[in-house]
């Protein structure tokens, strides 16, 4: 999706992946690779910038990529793309502006001679918001997740999610320690929260080191045993502290429930998100390499 860079052509070739281009150097490159290699005739998507002003080919220099296209034996134009800057917003005028673009963008390449098979513009907010740029290919993101970004017409959020669907990741820890705390007591890095009254205080092994986002300190909260418990205290790298005071019979090695739900307690990637003062994306892409991830069917 973000291209290749020079001296990666052979791999592309080899691991058989279909390329995002936008710059005739990726076609030269990609088509002297496949020559070189005796590989079959590689298929690419070209990328086109209809004002997003980030990846793409503009339409004034589209007819030069063109050229490398027709002019490549082993380089094949499978698809044309290109990305919305402001799906979500329903009435927004650059929303328009994007699809004539994109539709004499796709005019132009056929103009050419070229016969791009898949045409796809749609990331999970235009693909709830528009049916009419579905075309032959979406590319859903956020909603491989189960979520779905509120959308906005008349600068007011309406309903995003006319799927119902539901959040299908988890993120889970258990308390490795469980502390009697007095009142007046300072917790954390820096003293960042002092307790009102007698608390029992529970140890996660999950910080920042693991993308739980510092911002969440005194403000976020986890479920255990099916109840609320507030964060406490400073999140360090590798640990966090909850007020567990008001859930009954909590043990060591208690399940806890960073993102989830449990009967009617939830706290999801939006709910974060807010609190972190960014988008659910960030939270969930921010979950770092190092935590286990379990696959269920």
């Amino acid at each position: 999706m973000t291209g290749f860079w020079r001296g990666e052509e052979e791999e592309v070739i080899r691991r058989k992946l279909t390329a995002t281009v936008w710059e005739p150097w990726h076609v030269e490159l990609l088509n002297r690779a496949a020559q070189s290699l005796g590989a079959p005739v590689q298929p690419v998507h070209l990328k086109i910038d209809t004002g997003m002003g980030r990846l793409g080919v503009s339409l004034e220099n589209l007819s030069a990529i063109c050229d490398a296209l027709k002019h490549s034996s082993h380089v094949s134009l499978e698809g044309i793309s290109t990305h919305f800057a402001s799906a979500e917003v329903l009435d927004a005028p650059e929303n328009t502006r994007q699809i004539e673009k994109f539709e004499k963008a796709v005019r132009i390449v056929r103009e050419q001679g070229l016969s791009p098979v898949m045409r796809h513009m749609d990331n999970t907010g235009a693909i709830f918001a528009q049916s009419e740029t579905w075309n032959e290919m979406v590319r859903p993101g956020l909603a491989l997740y189960g979520y779905v970004l509120p959308h906005i017409k008349n600068g007011k959020p309406s309903n995003g999610n006319p799927l119902a669907l539901r959040p299908v990741l988890s993120w889970k820890s258990r308390i490795i320690s469980l502390q009697a705390v007095a009142a007046r007591q300072a917790l954390g890095y820096s003293g960042t929260y002092v307790t009102k009254a007698s608390a029992k205080i529970a140890v996660l092994p999950v910080g920042y080191a693991d993308g739980y986002n510092r911002a969440l300190s005194n403000r976020g909260r986890v479920i255990v045993r099916g109840n609320y418990a507030p964060i406490v205290g400073t999140i360090s790298m590798d640990l966090t502290l909850v007020d567990v005071t008001a859930v009954p019979g909590v043990e060591v090695g208690d399940e806890v429930l960073l993102i989830g739900s449990s009967g009617e307690a939830r706290v999801d990637a939006p709910e974060l998100a807010r609190h972190c003062g960014t988008v659910p994306y960030e939270i969930l892409c921010g979950i770092s390499k190092r935590v286990p991830r379990l696959h269920l069917p």
